[in-house]
């Protein structure tokens, strides 16, 4: 629907024949004009007969008449009003940290009849986890050897799915520093509360105890911590003092057949997975130990991520506002310049 934000510039609308008619004429040297007698005066469209005997059309009226109702139409700022769309009140922050390191090249996981690496199904996995996050505010954390914030917490969930699907092996170095990447959650996902609690008092008791419940970072990884200048312990540790809760998802099948030159043989691609590590940060921060063997499980711990951390019910209605004054303004000003031409055009005429 339109509506118009400042409906009282409608007020204005009789201001030119209120100037006309309340105003005295202007005297000028060549003043020749001959009015029409009352009964065309008492017309809603005046009429005039200029100083060379030519009458002036009755259009010239209606044009300038519909160029002026456009201009107030413009200026009272007519909107356009979309359709109601629910925000949550209070959404959940929840990022998620993916290792890019180079054993994630590893083909252990079956993708539509063929084998794919780990962060190919990562991607479409994470990817749909991150679409069904509606009222959440999602960021993302690429780490290998370092960690990188790609995408701050956002309720803009379909730009964290792009950026994790632009997401290159490699791209922050082939080692894996877990610590890093609590640490860097840690400071980030504490910024955005910080801001908004400068003119409210800190929570406590129950309210305490739900904001810290809200604080969500899901840890996927296929391997230890190599690299990075906090252990990972260490960082749980931090995060669990500042009431971040963290899932950590461990990636990779236990065994596959590889060929070789003397004939196929069983391998343990997870090997280098550090469960125990895992399970620990995930304990001392309230969360959970997952592990994704292929992905199926993978699917299956994201559905479980659901149950325990549900989307935010609460929600509050806002209506997207689209400018329209652009189209009134436009064709106001086209008429305007029309009837100046016009007019110019009228006393260069011999």
């Amino acid at each position: 629907m339109i509506h118009f934000d400042w409906p009282w510039v409608f007020l204005i609308l009789p201001l030119p024949w209120l100037v006309r008619y309340l105003l005295p004429a202007v005297q000028g040297k060549n003043e020749a004009v001959l009015r029409l007698p009352t009964s065309a005066q008492s017309m809603a469209l005046p009429a005039a007969v200029d100083a060379s005997g030519r009458r002036r059309p009755v259009t010239t009226w209606i044009v300038a008449t519909l160029a002026w109702l456009l201009l107030v139409g413009a200026a009272s700022r007519p909107q356009w009003l979309g359709e109601p769309v629910n925000l949550p009140v209070n959404g959940r922050d929840l990022l998620l940290a993916v290792d890019l390191s180079g054993s994630m090249e590893v083909r252990d996981f079956q993708l539509e009849d063929q084998m794919v690496d780990r962060l190919t199904a990562i991607k479409q996995v994470a990817g749909e986890f991150i679409r069904r996050r509606k009222g959440d505010r999602v960021g993302l954390i690429l780490f290998g050897r370092n960690a990188y914030l790609q995408a701050p917490l956002t309720f803009d969930r379909k730009t964290v799915q792009t950026f994790l699907e632009e997401s290159i092996i490699g791209l922050a170095g082939k080692e894996t520093a877990i610590g890093d990447a609590i640490g860097l959650a840690v400071k980030k996902i504490l910024e955005r509360p910080l801001a908004e609690e400068i003119k409210q008092p800190a929570p406590t008791g129950a309210d305490e105890q739900g904001k810290r419940s809200s604080r969500v970072l899901i840890l996927l990884t296929d391997g230890a911590n190599t690299a990075g200048q906090i252990s990972p312990i260490k960082a749980a540790q931090l995060a669990a003092s500042e009431g971040l809760k963290i899932y950590t998802i461990g990636i990779g099948a236990d065994e596959m057949l590889v060929r070789t030159i003397f004939g196929t043989r069983r391998v343990n691609p997870s090997e280098d997975l550090d469960e125990k590590t895992l399970t620990e940060i995930a304990k001392l921060t309230g969360g959970r130990y997952f592990r994704a063997r292929d992905r199926v499980a993978l699917e299956e711990i994201y559905r479980l991520l659901d149950q325990l951390e549900p989307v935010q019910d609460d929600s509050q209605t806002f209506r997207p506002t689209h400018g329209l004054f652009y189209w009134p303004l436009g064709a106001g000003l086209l008429l305007g310049y029309g009837l100046a031409w016009r007019y110019r055009l009228e006393r260069l005429r011999p």
